[in-house]
């Protein structure tokens, strides 16, 4: 019976050894002709894959596709899908989405306006892929951190640059005895005073405004470091907001010295400098390619920088307009996503020369300011280096933070703004305002 036991205890370990292949080592495989299969994992895996959401063809998207292209030199196995939706669209998409738990049919990269990513950020903590292991903040100019980071951890890529400038026609100007010097370094008095002028001798407008968009507002708050809410981007600041006060002030003030061709639209507001009825337009360099439009028009454009306030205290002669951030959603592919930014938007000095050159991007990585397309004379704009000045503008932005209710209390102030226009005290106009967003933004 034990030599049975024994034998037939013999027999099973041989059988064992015979189906697993031996003991897995080299040894265990001489004598046979084939390797044991083993498991493969990226053979195995599909495709990598990510999806990208963006708006804008000839800006946003294009630039896209050129860090696209750039990454495939270095993950050619990376398939990135771009796909376009408008601003709108994306934004009540990854509401839908985020607010109904299910990351279904959402992208891996998103673009997001400065001016609503805390909005996401705060809503939605834990949507969205922490990348401060990606992005150096450092490396970017200040102003974009705020917006793109929360308690010290970073969410976005800063991208474009919303710096602001002051396009002027030199003729007009020369018509009205001032030349692009007298632009340099200025007040907004002191703009209004040169308006006059050049309304009297050329019968030009000095600028566009429209009532209904406050990005004028922005533009003059920022550049004093302020914004409609206080530093926690919560409370919001406009009774006692020094400003704020000042730049409403400038606005009636230029509205009512005739200097001012009111527009209702984005087609009258390009209108209006294509076709040689405005002097001036402060607004965001993404204006540069609707300025250079009309071809007819090159060798008489300059740009100064910003007008500051005149008495609210730290006002700088450099603001932000716009500007927007790409940010990776927690879902699968996140850490192809983060590779993919890392690689090209967070890093690429290279690329933002490219980007610059094809799409007319001014980014906010500081050392893509030494780049050789940032340094490029423009004889459109007389030979002036306008890039290279825009550059040296955006490091001189104001941080502030925009908060989560930028847009819903600009819809207070426009109307706020609607009544002072219409002869309402300011004082009594701001603290109307600050009632209703106590009410319904706190």
């Amino acid at each position: 019976m034990k030599k049975l036991l024994s034998l037939l205890l013999m027999s099973v370990v041989l059988l064992s050894a015979c189906s697993s292949g031996g003991t897995g080592g080299e040894s265990g495989n001489k004598g046979n002709s084939e390797t044991p299969a083993k498991p493969e994992v990226e053979n195995t895996a599909e495709p990598k894959e990510i999806t990208v959401w963006a708006w804008d063809p000839a800006f946003n998207i294009a630039a896209m596709n050129v860090a696209k292209e750039a990454y495939g030199q270095v993950d050619s196995d990376l398939t990135i899908n771009i796909v376009e939706n408008a601003q709108a669209d994306i934004v009540q998409k990854l509401n839908t989405g985020l607010n109904s738990g299910s990351t279904k049919g959402l992208p891996n990269i998103v673009l997001i306006e400065d001016y609503r990513a805390q909005s996401f950020l705060q809503a939605y903590p834990d949507s969205f892929f922490e990348l401060t292991g990606v992005v150096k903040a450092s490396d970017f100019a200040d102003y974009k951190i705020g917006p793109t980071s929360v308690d010290g951890k970073q969410y976005g890529v800063p991208f474009d640059s919303g710096v602001t400038g002051m396009y002027v026609r030199t003729d007009y100007l020369e018509q009205a005895g001032y030349s692009v010097s007298d632009m340099q370094d200025i007040d907004w008095k002191k703009y209004i005073e040169i308006g006059k002028a050049v309304k009297e001798k050329t019968g030009k407008s000095m600028l566009t405004l429209d009532p209904n968009d406050l990005g004028q507002i922005r533009m003059m708050i920022q550049s004093a470091g302020a914004w409609y809410t206080g530093d926690d981007g919560k409370t919001p600041t406009l009774a006692d907001n020094a400003a704020l006060k000042e730049a409403l002030q400038i606005y009636k003030e230029m509205m009512d010295s005739g200097i001012v061709k009111v527009t209702s639209d984005w087609s009258q507001f390009v209108g209006a400098f294509n076709s040689g009825e405005v002097a001036t337009v402060p607004t965001g360099n993404w204006i540069t390619p609707s300025i250079k439009a009309e071809a007819s028009q090159s060798g008489k454009w300059a740009v100064a920088p910003l007008p500051k306030l005149t008495t609210t205290g730290g006002s700088v002669h450099a603001s932000n307009l716009g500007g927007s951030s790409w940010y990776v959603l927690n879902i699968d592919g996140k850490e192809a996503a983060a590779e993919f930014l890392s690689k090209t938007f967070a890093s690429d000095v290279k690329l933002y020369q490219t980007l610059n050159t094809k799409v007319g991007v001014i980014g906010t990585l500081k050392a893509a300011a030494s780049g050789e397309a940032y340094s490029v004379a423009d004889d459109f704009f007389q030979g002036q280096k306008v890039v290279s000045d825009f550059a040296s503008w955006t490091e001189q932005i104001p941080n502030v933070n925009y908060g989560m209710n930028t847009y819903a209390i600009e819809d207070i102030m426009v109307v706020a703004m609607q009544a002072y226009l219409g002869g309402k005290d300011i004082d009594t106009v701001l603290k109307d305002a600050q009632t209703q967003a106590d009410t319904q933004i706190r």
